[in-house]
């Protein structure tokens, strides 16, 4: 008999897309009584623990910027450093960032969970496989569920809840076997998971969908919902290749005027629905250039989310912000 979790779909690397904005009514914001039409939305930062630069960018962008969720990278060295802010700020909208990649060469982590217990998904340097195919192709279910579940118990461990669940580089949405385990994960631990269960609009200009997988997806979403927890109406996950005009000097005034106007296009274009904004926000430092070439992009969206034109923009489109802790407050209400 077909488990409730098993889906038999195959994902692309980053998240997948599926459906046209007719497809689910109401949205998932109506179902949690946001007003009909609103535009309610997640500003949410990626990579928290990974580095300090992370770290010091994650706290500015929810402390003086407009950004209001994070997720952590458990396996990684600045996980303590982070978990001193959240013993300060426990109200923190901190989730885990579930990790099973260690893609940069020369900074580098291994599973939480050793490599004599989930083999499948080390490399010959004893860390997580660097690239996500490669976890696919030599991971096993079991391993994932294993790994998954030593960085929540981690997370617990140092006092901390997490608010929800979601995965970095997509990897667990690479594998219809993986995601059943996330979802699963999920479910019995009550901790919301990032899942696009509702129209999908954005998500879907990004890759080709067919009708059958987009209402496998549909299904998800309402098996998610009816065990507790909220569900997102879609997804936006772009911000990371936005890259600067090449030959162009990113002085800090051009890179956040860039940042800030793309972050505007973006949210002018979604549709009604919880919508959930990824980005990396990141300190400038000497060191992190030293981990990833990522350093320019990563340090405009901080620029962006403290910058008082988006800030504007939002008050004046009357885009609702919310965080993964709220929605799953107001979820939890409507059981009662």
């Amino acid at each position: 008999m077909r488990s409730i979790y098993r889906i038999t779909i195959m994902v692309s690397l980053f998240f997948v897309a599926y459906a046209s904005a007719q497809t689910q009514q109401p949205t998932y914001a109506e179902r949690l009584g946001y007003p009909k039409g609103s535009k309610v939305v997640i500003l949410h930062v990626d990579d928290v623990g990974m580095s300090y630069e992370s770290n010091a960018g994650a706290v500015e962008a929810m402390t003086k910027g407009i950004a209001n969720s994070c997720s952590m990278m458990m396996p990684c060295g600045w996980i303590p450093g982070f978990f001193q802010y959240l013993k300060n700020n426990p109200a923190t909208d901190a989730g885990l960032h579930l990790t099973l990649n260690s893609e940069w060469k020369a900074y580098r982590w291994g599973p939480l969970s050793g490599k004599e217990k989930v083999p499948g998904m080390v490399d010959a340097e004893g860390a997580l496989w660097s690239i996500v195919d490669s976890t696919v192709k030599y991971a096993t279910p079991d391993e994932v569920e294993i790994e998954m579940r030593a960085q929540v118990q981690r997370a617990r461990n140092m006092g901390f809840e997490p608010t929800h669940l979601d995965s970095h580089m997509g990897a667990l949405f690479a594998s219809p076997l993986f995601l059943e385990r996330y979802v699963k994960v999920g479910i019995e631990y009550q901790i919301p998971v990032m899942f696009v269960g509702g129209h999908g609009t954005n998500i879907a200009a990004e890759s080709r969908t067919s009708p059958a997988m987009a209402a496998q997806m549909r299904e998800m979403g309402s098996i998610l919902w009816n065990a507790g927890l909220p569900v997102l109406d879609d997804l936006h996950g772009r911000s990371y290749d936005w890259n600067f005009p090449a030959g162009v000097q990113p002085t800090v005034h051009a890179l956040r005027k860039f940042k800030t106007q793309q972050y505007i296009n973006a949210l002018q274009t979604l549709k009604p629905g919880i919508t959930m904004v990824i980005m990396h926000c990141t300190t400038k430092t000497e060191v992190f250039p030293a981990i990833s070439n990522s350093a320019t992009t990563r340090y405009g969206d901080l620029l962006a989310m403290t910058d008082p034109v988006l800030k504007a923009f939002i008050s004046k489109e009357k885009i609702i912000l919310t965080t993964w802790r709220e929605l799953m407050e107001r979820r939890k209400k409507l059981k009662e």
